[in-house]
């Protein structure tokens, strides 16, 4: 691998593995909300949000982190606008207090006070936030990225300048001009620099998010979040590796989705995706008794494939993440297995075979379960590459090669399943008011 592409594979690792506390939509929210309230200088006498609707879906019923237990867009506006630390990028809720949160709901209960509306003709991924007071506007515009800060003006001038040295927000925003090129790898490439990096330029990197991310996993498997999905499953095979891999992404993915105050590590913009790609991975390296390299360098692999095959999809649609993050588990799996680059292209193929094109109707916890089926036909997708038995080109969406059936994936998933998403959102919206939020 020459050098450029090498760092190109590094780049996207270091832009792709964020740290981030909660689900990532209403965090992207209540960034927007800090950081326009930072700009004005005072506690806003009224917010107006405007949203895309892959954000509203995602947000409606998911339960805001450091929140005690409030769901929706006005709750995670008015908390980031409140108590959020604009500085601190995906973590803006980390420094939220008891009397933050009892202001909170003091406004929230004037249904006036935050209005909140769909934004039409956006990027899937748009939050635009207004605050005014003391007779300023201040609005700052959350697109494409949850970090790309787009717009943030004080009274219709550029006020950047205002939050210059805001350390982690200033490190997330170089998102917004990444200099990562996702367009220019492969499988092959993917599969030749996991075999091939430095151990020093990866292992930090891929420590923490191992690490934080079974922290949330434990917490999910021992505390009582959302629908359990990890200890039911392990109530019945508590000894099974494979039980133990769903198990493990669903806990994680439970208790984030129920409000977990713990940290993760973000893939394609997802924790819960984070989550899928890296612990199903571990739990196989503890079963087969695999080295801490060997274990860095198959979540490495795990990462990058999720990121290659969520690149054709984009950044939030109908098509379900927690698929493109089961490919990259299955792709570590195989590594770990000692399987070769058949293998694990086939992998990859046989997943999407399988389980492309589950839905995303918002998140909430039954992300746990898709998780849970996703990762399930990951360990399938590559018992059956091992066995040989690989879905034929022709069958269904299934390509001459791997490469052509991500692409073809993702085509389905960025193209063919927008109007499924329209009509998700029109069924999760309905006749709600969305100024009316329950909280």
């Amino acid at each position: 691998m020459d050098a450029a592409s090498y760092q190109n594979h590094l780049q996207i690792l270091r832009e792709e593995l964020v740290c981030a506390l909660g689900c990532t939509e209403p965090i992207a929210v209540a960034l927007a909300a800090a950081l326009a309230t930072r700009v004005l200088g005072c506690e806003p006498e009224r917010l107006e949000v405007s949203c895309s609707g892959n954000i509203i879906k995602n947000v409606k019923s998911v339960t805001v982190p450091n929140s005690d237990g409030m769901r929706g867009i006005r709750a995670a506006t008015v908390l980031g606008a409140i108590g959020g630390d604009a500085s601190a990028a995906l973590e803006v809720f980390e420094g939220v207090g008891p009397q933050d949160i009892a202001r909170t709901r003091e406004l929230l209960a004037d249904s006036s006070y935050c209005l909140v509306s769909l934004a039409q003709d956006v990027p899937n991924l748009y939050v635009r936030v207004m605050a005014q007071g003391q007779g300023h506007t201040a609005v700052s515009c959350i697109r494409d990225r949850h970090t790309n800060v787009s717009e943030l003006t004080l009274d219709g001038k550029d006020a950047r300048s205002s939050v210059a040295g805001n350390s982690r927000q200033e490190e997330a925003d170089g998102s917004q001009d990444s200099t990562a090129d996702r367009s220019a790898i492969t499988l092959s490439s993917i599969w030749e620099f996991a075999h091939t990096a430095r151990l020093e330029d990866i292992d930090e990197l891929i420590s923490q998010q191992v690490t934080l991310n079974k922290a949330i996993s434990d917490e999910g498997l021992k505390g009582s979040w959302g629908s359990s999905i990890g200890a039911t499953l392990l109530r019945s095979r508590p000894e099974d590796v494979t039980c133990k891999a769903r198990a493990a992404a669903a806990a994680g993915s439970d208790a984030r989705m129920s409000g977990c105050p713990l940290p993760v590590m973000i893939v394609c913009g997802s924790g819960n995706q984070g989550i899928t790609c890296s612990l199903p991975v571990l739990e196989y390296a503890h079963d087969l008794w695999a080295d801490h390299q060997t274990l860095v360098r198959a979540v490495a692999l795990s990462d990058l494939t999720a990121v290659h095959v969520k690149y054709y999809i984009g950044e939030l649609s109908a098509f379900c993440g927690a698929v493109s993050a089961a490919c990259g588990a299955g792709a570590g799996i195989c590594y770990l297995r000692g399987g070769d680059f058949d293998d694990y292209g086939d992998t990859v193929v046989n997943t999407l075979a399988n389980v492309g094109g589950i839905v995303c109707d918002g998140a909430k916890p039954s992300c746990a379960a898709k998780v849970s089926a996703s990762v399930d036909a990951a360990i399938l997708a590559c018992d059956q590459a091992f066995a040989k038995k690989t879905f034929r080109a022709g069958d269904g969406l299934v390509g001459q090669d791997p490469e052509e059936t991500i692409r073809s994936m993702g085509y389905v998933g960025r193209v063919g399943m927008q109007p499924t998403d329209v009509e998700i959102l029109n069924i999760m919206i309905g006749k709600t008011d969305l100024s009316n939020e329950c909280y």
